[in-house]
């Protein structure tokens, strides 16, 4: 399988822009037997590949797809690994995928009964892709869904508590395929995985409380989470189960174990810890993870914190004395 952890870190910027012409002249050409690439209006790709009778669809930005060695969706080599097919649609820019060409090109799958071709499909994203995910989901009535760090709308109105994204409130978010919890009727299961320890990310996934929507907490993750679970290996179990209906929080949970590793998540515990004053959590945080681990920098801050509390324990013992 591929090692998904590779592409978690972005290859350091750099001045040559990557050249799109060529970039789409590529995908033409690996899509030319089996699948299409081509334009969807003026701001959006479709890339396809058929190579088996279950679909992953996913949602992506183009500078992601073009900062990657090989230039290919993310759910390329997801589907890859699974001998999948894959949709992808792909946005150049912040477009929130709210483009009368991106509604009809669902319209077009509709019309053609395009996912009654398949045995299972599953729609897919992160972030601005997992607020796609789902409000296009409707499209295909039984598909599961499995959204990271999703928006329910960013319409001012409904989401005026949520300060990111703030240049997206111009876009429409009201007309066809808008509210994004309302989409995923029909849907077969919808799994919404999120940071509950960010106020905005709680209150959006609050919004998706159907009895199909199951919802999933990665506590310190923060709003990138789709980074931390190809980080920490699991993304690929994620979608696999996702795909099959029965990603469960207890299933969850098992692959989520796989945070007790990932340098990112214990280094974000760790400060919360320390910027909440709390010194014996920390220590134990440091304890446990210089024991499973290699973490020399896990060490040496237990070393200073067992330090500091052993000091300050002297002068409160002091001061009893006295």
């Amino acid at each position: 399988m591929t090692d998904f952890a590779e592409i978690a870190e972005l290859p350091p910027p750099t001045d040559t822009l990557p050249d799109r012409d060529a970039w789409e002249q590529r995908m033409e050409k690996a899509t030319e037997d089996s699948g299409y690439f081509h334009s969807v209006g003026d701001a959006h790709w479709a890339y396809f590949a058929d190579e088996g009778t279950t679909l992953l669809v996913s949602f992506e930005t183009i500078d992601a797809v073009l900062a990657r060695p090989n230039q290919m969706p993310l759910a390329d080599a997801l589907a890859r690994a699974y001998g999948w097919s894959v949709l992808t649609i792909i946005a150049d820019g912040d477009t929130w995928f709210r483009d009368p060409a991106v509604y009809g090109f669902f319209d077009r799958q509709v019309d053609d009964a395009f996912f009654e071709d398949f045995d299972q499909v599953l729609f897919y994203g992160a972030g601005m892709a997992g607020y796609a995910a789902c409000a296009f989901a409707v499209t295909a009535p039984g598909a599961q869904v499995l959204a990271l760090n999703p928006r329910a709308t960013l319409e001012p109105a409904q989401s005026r508590w949520d300060r990111r994204d703030l240049a997206a409130r111009r876009l429409d978010f009201t007309s066809r395929y808008g509210y994004a919890p309302d989409m995923l009727e029909g849907a077969g299961t919808a799994v919404v995985i999120h940071d509950p320890t960010i106020a905005a990310e709680a209150m959006h996934a609050s919004l998706f409380r159907a009895p199909y929507i199951t919802r999933l907490s990665a506590r310190h993750m923060g709003d990138t989470l789709e980074r931390a679970l190809i980080g920490s290996g699991i993304l690929p179990a994620l979608v696999d189960q996702a795909m099959e209906g029965t990603l469960t929080m207890q299933s969850f949970a098992v692959l989520w174990r796989a945070r007790r590793h990932y340098s990112p998540y214990l280094r974000a515990i760790l400060a919360k810890a320390e910027n909440t004053g709390r010194n014996k959590l920390a220590i134990m945080i440091c304890r446990s993870v210089s024991q499973r681990l290699r973490a020399p920098s896990f060490a040496r801050r237990l070393a200073k914190l067992t330090d500091r509390m052993a000091g300050v324990e002297t002068v409160v013992q002091a001061g009893a004395d006295a």
